[in-house]
């Protein structure tokens, strides 16, 4: 598809999309309400008149760009902006917030997220996943259904509390903060939907919230303070947080440390779990899909082990989790807080807007991509990518916000899923694409289960 003109957009004051064309669909479905919006507009910046609140909604990838990368700047991820607001109950200040403490907390994390530093981390990583992968062959001998959301839970967890937590936290106390992480993020959504009431004002889902985050701290607070008595830190998230020293020279106090620990643990297990959940109803329903993936980690890694020099040529594989991440971005709003005047296509942006990018909006227009609900890793295809606006796809954000997991995400997924798909086959035990639930991040309305059989069995059947 060819890459969007650079034609101006309208000049002067922006459509303005009010509360009621909004409110009935948003209540029936409000992802799809957003995408539908996105739809009508073309690309248009325009503004949501939801009464007080009035945020730009920035959909066309030109305006993305500009928002996220060439004014960074200027439109701030502001930790008291009615976005963040419910989200930094969870994360407070640090890697997730702006300004000072930001840059710190990002650059003490940056290096251990190079090419070359999770390279090193892949051997490592392929091992953990192998072991917690052998748990699946009794309920494959079995033919005992499995909550792949879960399963995919414990063998993220197996695989990143070895390589970047240094096994500090166990595997079942780290399945009790991703269970916590579920919890918050459907309990936050009221707070994201009606971002205009004030943090006193009680609401449903608020006592959910706190719940979850005491279990959150009761894990995770203690193992902050274990590692910094430790005589033998290392070189895992939580040590290198006790090492860093701010640009003053100072080191980092406890809840900076226990901020950081909680945003890094998220980043790196939440995407994997919630994007590979999505893989196996789609494949169900596209099997031309599964026999090229089947294809492809059969030629290439064969009867070993999937190891580090598998991936690179595990190109269809890497296709399939660009498309998914298409289809369901784990940051569906990037929301942005202008810091002082701008022109975006001839509308003039006013110190303090709220700018609301969303991928999720973004990913699913029919300006910027063919048949755009539909699942088609063809998409991806290096001609097909090369066509397009560097911004029409950005499941990772953009500019130096970027997640810095993004490369550990494909390393990892890629394991799991050639891993998983090397030894078995499956069956759906209810067909079908669930539906999306909107929550902090996408989840699938229903659980996903499946039957696994082995590879050779299934073969042979």
């Amino acid at each position: 598809m060819p890459e969007p003109t650079d034609t101006p957009g309208p000049t002067g004051r922006p459509r303005t999309v009010p509360l009621r064309k909004i409110l009935p669909a948003a209540l029936r479905d409000p992802a799809r309400a957003l995408i539908d919006i996105g739809n009508r507009t073309d690309g248009e910046l325009v503004r949501l008149n939801l009464g007080s609140f009035r945020p730009y909604l920035v959909t066309h990838p030109r305006h993305v760009q500009h928002v996220l990368r060439d004014r960074a700047d200027n439109y701030e991820r502001a930790g008291d902006g009615l976005f963040w607001r419910p989200v930094k109950r969870l994360f407070g200040e640090g890697i997730l917030g702006e300004g000072q403490i930001w840059s710190a907390s990002r650059r003490m994390l940056q290096p251990m997220f190079t090419a070359k530093r999770v390279e090193a981390l892949v051997d490592g990583m392929a091992d953990a996943i192998r072991d917690a992968v052998d748990e699946l062959d009794e309920p494959a001998r079995a033919g005992r259904p499995v909550d792949i959301g879960v399963e995919q839970a414990r063998i993220v967890s197996r695989a990143i509390m070895k390589v970047l937590f240094a096994d500090r936290i166990s595997v079942p106390d780290a399945m009790r903060v991703i269970e916590a992480q579920d919890r918050i993020a459907t309990a936050v959504i009221p707070r994201i939907i009606v971002p205009f009431a004030p943090l006193s004002l009680p609401m449903p889902g608020d006592r959910t919230f706190a719940r979850a985050v005491r279990i959150v701290d009761d894990v995770l607070v203690p193992v902050v303070r274990e590692t910094r008595e430790s005589a033998d830190q290392g070189d895992d998230v939580i040590s290198t947080l006790w090492q860093a020293r701010t640009d003053d020279g100072r080191q980092l106090d406890e809840r900076q440390v226990r901020n950081d620990t909680v945003a890094m643990f998220a980043a790196t297990t939440e995407t994997t779990i919630n994007v590979l959940t999505w893989a196996w109803p789609h494949l169900d329903e596209h099997p031309e899909v599964a026999e090229r993936l089947y294809a492809e980690i059969d030629e290439v890694v064969g009867d070993e082990p999937v190891r580090r020099e598998h991936l690179s040529r595990l190109t269809y594989t890497r296709m399939v989790l660009d498309e998914l991440l298409r289809l369901y971005p784990i940051g569906w709003i990037i929301p942005r807080r202008a810091v002082a005047e701008d022109v975006i296509d001839g509308v003039p942006i006013e110190p303090g807007a709220t700018m609301a990018v969303s991928p999720l909006i973004t990913q699913r227009m029919r300006q910027f991509w063919d048949r755009p609900d539909e699942f088609d890793p063809e998409r991806f295809r290096p001609e097909r990518v090369r066509a397009r606006h560097r911004y029409a796809h950005f499941p990772f954000g953009g500019g130096p916000h970027q997640c810095l997991g993004m490369y550990l995400f494909y390393l990892e997924a890629q394991l799991i899923l050639a891993t998983m798909l090397s030894r078995y086959r499956f069956r759906l035990h209810r067909p079908g694409v669930p539906g999306l639930r909107l929550a902090a991040a996408l989840r699938p309305r229903e659980r996903v289960e499946l039957t696994l059989v082995a590879a050779g069995r299934a073969e042979r059947a």
